[in-house]
């Protein structure tokens, strides 16, 4: 059996069934997944962490048709139905689709009316009609079974017998079930219509209220919106082929000839069996293939989004002065050393008193500045932000300090966090909530990391998914960030360490206790001397964690420990240190990495490690780029149609992404309006953090809406398209559907095409 699900994945993913073998024995061993991709290509062939994880997902999904063929084999069994034929099929069944189907006709069933027109001695008279010899009467043969001893009163009753017992063949057919499900698949319509008397309380699903869409191509932010809808209990949902096509269907692979006595009797059988039967058993597998299909396309939009925001450009090591700002509550200041930690903090009220105490604020802003040596001022972007950053920019600041926005979301939810208040037990809320601010633009990762990925604002639907498919992917995409980048062991916190490979929260918490009681570590060897962290954590963690200062100084890259001899080995080939090998390129270039194979290290480690050696612990993070936004532009108000400004990319949904422009309300950019070429999804043309020029299509302040585009038109063009609708109630219905947020069920109806879903997820489609 696990050679045959090796095999089928194999075939699913285009790969060699080696590499699906190996991959599972690593995973059966506890490798990880970073750690097979980056450590383990010459076992696996040099997979990448996205195929690993195609094969862990499938590998589970067989596991679970395993566990499934377990249960059907004992029930056959314990029921005396199993046979040698029986067993084959279903043992040769590689979905869980077509293991049901070949189990349909024997599972226990209740008493239906096939069961019981069987029980009344019918089963014969619809052997006859099934037979559709041209010459058979079957009201003749009704009455000829009844004298044979079938209970029923008529010969019409046991006709209407007989045909139940053919429906429900029908209905168990395999062949029969395949074809049908093809035709739901790609002739399908998707229909919604609202429910009697709750229109007036259903409106924001005003656009679903007479609506339909082949299956085939309805996007999953649509099927999602109107599966909430549903759920609400405002619209009614079907999902149906025309029944004509599935009739025809039917009629042409079971009737000889429909106008015979007997074949207009199999085309009532057939026609009960699509209806009562076949319609709706299909229609619910449909629902949950859509479904499927949906939350997979929102979770991987949801993942390529965050890992866009963690994988972020940090500013680094260097002292920041953060405020999260506030008018009533005023500004919340921390100022954080180049290591994070906090030096001291204050409160003040910049925007709500005299000019005078507005000085004497600014004064104790230059003093917290000079006082901790600051180089930079993160200003959280919530309220007051754009007034608090101009405040701040007025003051006579050193040359070198910048002040940037930074992203709060998420930053409240850490503040009142367990983590939060282990880290600041002795904090208010909102001086933990600045400490947030300033260490996310020192490095996003190592902070964001501490906040639930489904707090940080970057999904679509997020809470109409599955929750499990959702929690499994962002957990895989925190994990490979962490990995990537790699995590300096020295300075880490716990939460950051718990996401390394082979390690965990207690190990985390391990590492923080003996770093505390021992000092820092000097090399990768002390990691063994962690309580509890045996070889094999010690194999999966090692190559990412980084030690700057480390005796060895391979301990800052990512060569793993076990490949330090070939290092050593090239750096005595040429008769120097490895320190020296390091430093030098010139040596480094004369190395001929082919000469250092073994049996366990092959050229795909070799060519790693000689990319290391060239920049040893290099982060994979881009440059630090100063953003800032058009400072004329603070409000919405301030907004015409037409406006080109400094824009940064939100969050990128199936329909469009969304930008901010520096007003406290992200704009709409239509999937329509991101780019002048065809493009299938926004993730093509955007990415969550990515600056970008967006021109202003339409603004309507009355409810705080806004359209951009990303397209090259002139402001004119705009204006002379868009200009009718600038604001307030003569926004047109266009801009009114554009400007929902992510999880608004009004955002969809324009007909794009649908999106593109992952490989990942169309194989897990086809498997599962």
């Amino acid at each position: 059996m696990n050679e045959l699900f090796n095999q089928a994945i194999a075939a699913e993913l285009d790969l060699q069934p080696f590499q699906v073998l190996a991959t599972s024995q690593l995973l059966q061993e506890g490798a990880t997944i970073p750690f097979i991709a980056r450590y383990r290509k010459e076992a696996t062939g040099g997979l990448d962490e996205v195929q690993v994880v195609l094969i862990r997902d499938l590998l589970k999904a067989m596991a679970d048709l395993a566990d499934r063929l377990s249960v059907i084999l004992q029930s056959l069994a314990t029921r005396n139905l199993l046979t040698t034929e029986l067993e084959q099929k279903l043992r040769q069944a590689t979905t869980m689709t077509e293991l049901e189907d070949i189990y349909l006709p024997f599972r226990p069933k209740k008493k239906t009316r096939g069961l019981m027109a069987r029980e009344k001695g019918l089963e014969p008279l619809a052997k006859i009609i099934r037979t559709q010899n041209p010459a058979t009467d079957p009201l003749s043969a009704a009455r000829q079974a009844i004298a044979d001893g079938a209970q029923v009163e008529s010969p019409e009753s046991a006709l209407d017998g007989a045909r139940d017992i053919i429906a429900e063949d029908i209905n168990e057919t395999k062949a029969i079930r395949e074809a049908l499900r093809n035709l739901f698949e790609n002739e399908a319509i998707v229909t919604s219509r609202v429910q009697p008397n709750k229109e007036p309380e259903a409106q924001k699903y005003l656009d679903y209220f007479d609506y339909s869409e082949p299956l085939m191509t309805i996007p999953s932010h649509r099927y999602l919106a109107i599966r909430r809808g549903e759920s609400q209990g405002y619209l009614t949902v079907r999902i149906q082929p025309p029944q004509e096509l599935a009739l025809s269907l039917l009629t042409s692979r079971l009737v000889t000839d429909p106008q015979t006595p007997c074949g207009q009797q199999m085309v009532k059988a057939l026609t009960d069996s699509f209806k009562r039967l076949l319609s709706l058993s299909l229609e619910t597998e449909a629902r949950l293939n859509a479904k499927k299909k949906a939350d997979a396309q929102a979770v991987n939009v949801f993942a390529q989004n965050l890992r866009e925001l963690l994988l972020a450009p940090p500013l680094g090591a260097k002292a920041v002065l953060a405020i999260d700002p506030g008018f009533r509550n005023g500004c919340k200041m921390a100022a954080l050393s180049a290591g994070g930690t906090l030096l001291e903090h204050l409160t003040i009220y910049p925007h709500t008193t005299s000019a005078e105490n507005a000085a004497q604020m600014g004064q104790s802003i230059i003093d917290m500045i000079q006082r901790n040596h600051i180089k930079a001022v993160a200003v959280g972007d919530g309220t007051a932000s754009r007034e608090t950053v101009a405040f701040v920019k007025t003051l006579p600041l050193p040359a070198d300090v910048i002040v940037i926005e930074v992203s709060e979301c998420g930053a409240s939810v850490y503040s009142a966090s367990e983590i939060a208040r282990t880290e600041f037990p002795d904090l208010d809320l909102t001086i933990r909530g600045a400490i947030s601010i300033g260490r996310r633009l020192m490095d996003p990762l190592a902070e964001l990391v501490k906040i639930d990925p489904k707090s940080i604002g970057v999904g679509q639907y997020q809470h109409d998914v599955d929750q499990g498919l959702l929690q499994e992917s962002l957990k895989d995409v925190v994990k490979s960030c962490v990995n990537c980048v790699g995590v300096e062991v020295n300075t880490a916190s716990e939460t950051l360490l718990q996401h390394v490979s082979g390690l965990g929260p207690r190990l985390a918490k391990n590492f923080v206790t003996y770093r505390r009681e021992n000092g820092p570590f000097k090399s990768r060897q002390d990691f063994l001397k962690v309580p509890q962290l045996g070889p094999k954590a010690f194999e999966q963690c090692a190559g990412f964690l980084r030690l700057a200062a480390g005796d060895n100084p391979l301990d800052r890259s990512a060569v793993h420990p076990e490949c330090y001899y070939v290092v050593e080995k090239m750096a005595t080939d040429l008769n120097i240190s490895v320190a020296d090998l390091l430093s030098h390129r010139e040596l480094r270039s004369k190395i001929v990495p082919a000469k250092y194979i073994t049996t366990t290290i092959g050229l795909p480690t070799l060519t790693d490690i000689m990319s290391e050696l060239d920049k040893p612990g290099r982060d994979p993070r881009s440059e630090f780029k100063i953003f800032a936004f058009d400072p004329n532009v603070k409000t919405i108000s301030d907004l015409k149609a037409g406006m080109r400004l400094p824009a940064k990319i939100t969050n990128v949904t199936a329909f469009g992404a969304f930008a901010d422009v520096g007003v406290h309300q992200d704009g709409l950019i239509h999937i329509s309006q991101l780019a002048d070429r065809f493009i299938k999804h926004p993730s093509e043309a955007v990415q969550v953090g990515q600056e970008v020029t967006a021109t202003v299509l339409e603004v309507d302040i009355e409810r705080g809406r806004l359209s951009l585009s990303l397209k090259t038109i002139s402001p004119n063009d705009s204006q002379n398209r868009y200009g009718q609708a600038v604001s307030g109630k003569g926004t047109s219905e266009s801009s009114r559907r554009s400007n929902q947020g992510p999880n608004s069920p009004r955002s969809a109806p324009q007909k794009q095409p649908a999106t593109p879903l992952n490989s990942a997820f169309q194989v897990l489609k086809k498997l599962i």
